[in-house]
């Protein structure tokens, strides 16, 4: 073989190698890729083999007695009848009649096991008012359970098996959950046991009204679910399922669980004492709408507006007073108006929180003392209409007529000061304002009467809103304005 030969050979035989070496990296590159991608996806069937013993079914019993119906009127007759003609004696009330069997009512719902020595989390609607629970596990066996406690504030329940080396779920922190992490829910929907339905969550915090911050999912949650464990990949319950968002009853793709931080916390007062101690100040609230919290200047989505006061309670003796905005709770802002009542709630009753307080301008704190909730004892204010008037002073620029509180209005209201509005065109109709309303502050100057109101309306910026301190009966609220143009 000549010299070019040779290195024409030598040549095609390192191309060739170069190729070899190039789809060999590609294809373990690729390979190591997918590879690192299959690894990622969750183990969903070995994860529901781990769990799932320690998921139960409950079912709850109520015995329902219903009275005996009353005699009709063709029995009657017929007694009758019997009596005149063969001699049977009439039956007196009651006599001889049979007795209705009693009604008894099932509820269906799911929980698990959070110790060896058989107690149980599920939500407090599943077993409210039973006179039996009776739980049964996924190896058939049945047990017959004691109601440790319940809390329908936050529909939580703890139960108790007798039994030992159950199988039990590990707690993890729903505060450490992230949205778009996969999760596993394990219940009895439509009554069939031990039913594993996943999915992501997709909001760690959503405020449905209700009194804890629930976590929202994509997992299928129907009736039955409820009180079910969520599940996170560790095998770790994060959440108690309890509520679907559906039009129809059926999974419509969105779920809501009790976080289990808080459910833990409920459970541990339920586990020691058999009830829930829950902390109050005595107020009542209301939210701050964006416009009056930029006329006033205040944080943006921040501030709870106080609209209420009880005199019996702490935070009257700590000075606070209806029209303040409580922007921070122990030094942590208030973004939202149920924020407050969670972390009043949350406190231990007898200890002291700072709140810091936004009253015409200025802030400042206040030491309030948490005490308990009276759960048999709702707060009573008065709710005596004013008088309604004819106008005495005239319509000002905002289109209001106002009149002085008379001293009988005062008194059922409980003011001291303040203008009764008489009558109002269609810009301040439009605000909100009604009737009878009574203004109690223009901006942050303190109306004492009528005459004041107009006055500081006067010397208004017609180019920039108002915002108006407003009692309506035992309310009290703001309402932003602007002068017509």
């Amino acid at each position: 073989m000549n010299g070019k030969s040779l290195i024409h050979s030598f040549f095609s035989w390192s191309m060739r190698a170069l190729s070899v070496c190039v789809i060999v990296f590609f294809s373990a590159h690729s390979a190591a890729q997918t590879g690192t991608y299959a690894a990622g996806l969750p183990d969903m069937a070995t994860l529901a083999e781990k769990t799932g013993p320690a998921v139960v079914n409950i079912r709850a019993v109520q015995t329902v007695h219903r009275a005996a119906s009353p005699t009709s009127e063709a029995e009657r007759q017929l007694h009758e009848y019997l009596f005149r003609f063969f001699g049977v004696p009439i039956p007196r009330a009651g006599q001889n009649r049979a007795q209705p069997a009693p009604e008894v009512r099932r509820g269906m719902g799911s929980g698990f096991l959070i110790s060896a020595d058989g107690f149980i989390l599920t939500n407090a609607h599943v077993i409210d008012g039973a006179d039996e629970v009776f739980v049964r596990l996924m190896d058939r066996r049945e047990f017959s359970a004691r109601i440790v406690g319940l809390d329908r504030r936050t529909d939580v329940a703890l139960l108790q098996v007798a039994g030992e080396k159950l199988p039990f779920l590990k707690l993890g922190r729903s505060a450490d959950i992230r949205v778009g992490e996969w999760v596993l829910a394990i219940g009895s929907p439509f009554m069939l046991d031990n039913t594993v339905t996943a999915g992501i969550i997709s909001a760690k915090a959503r405020d449905t009204g209700d009194y804890l911050p629930l976590i929202q999912t994509d997992v299928a949650v129907n009736p039955g679910n409820s009180g079910g464990p969520l599940i996170n990949m560790k095998g770790e319950a994060i959440g108690i399922n309890s509520q679907i968002y559906s039009r129809s009853g059926g999974f419509m793709g969105i779920s809501f669980a009790i976080p289990i931080d808080e459910a833990t916390r409920v459970a541990d007062q339920l586990k020691a004492t058999g009830r829930v101690s829950r902390g109050r100040i005595g107020v009542q609230i209301a939210e701050v709408p964006a416009d009056v919290a930029k006329a006033l200047n205040l944080p943006e989505n921040q501030g709870v507006l106080v609209n209420q006061v009880d005199p019996r309670g702490t935070a009257a003796r700590a000075g606070l007073r209806a029209g303040d905005i409580i922007l921070e709770f122990n030094r942590e802002p208030l973004r939202a108006m149920n924020e407050l009542p969670r972390r009043i709630g949350e406190a231990r009753p007898g200890s002291k929180a700072t709140l810091s307080v936004w009253r015409k301008g200025v802030t400042q704190n206040m030491t309030v003392t948490i005490e308990a909730v009276d759960e048999q004892t709702a707060d009573r204010a008065g709710s005596a209409a004013p008088e309604r008037k004819q106008p005495e002073l005239a319509e000002n620029a905002l289109g209001i007529s106002v009149n002085n509180l008379t001293d009988r209005q005062k008194s059922q209201l409980q003011l001291t000061s303040g203008a009764y509005i008489t009558a109002l065109d269609q810009n301040a109709l439009m605000s909100g304002l009604r009737q009878g309303d009574v203004i109690l502050r223009v901006n942050n100057t303190d109306i004492q009467n009528a005459s004041q109101f107009l006055t500081s309306v006067a010397a208004l910026d017609r180019k920039k809103p108002v915002v108006l301190l407003v009692q309506r009966a035992d309310t009290i609220f703001f309402v932003s304005m602007r002068f017509p143009s």
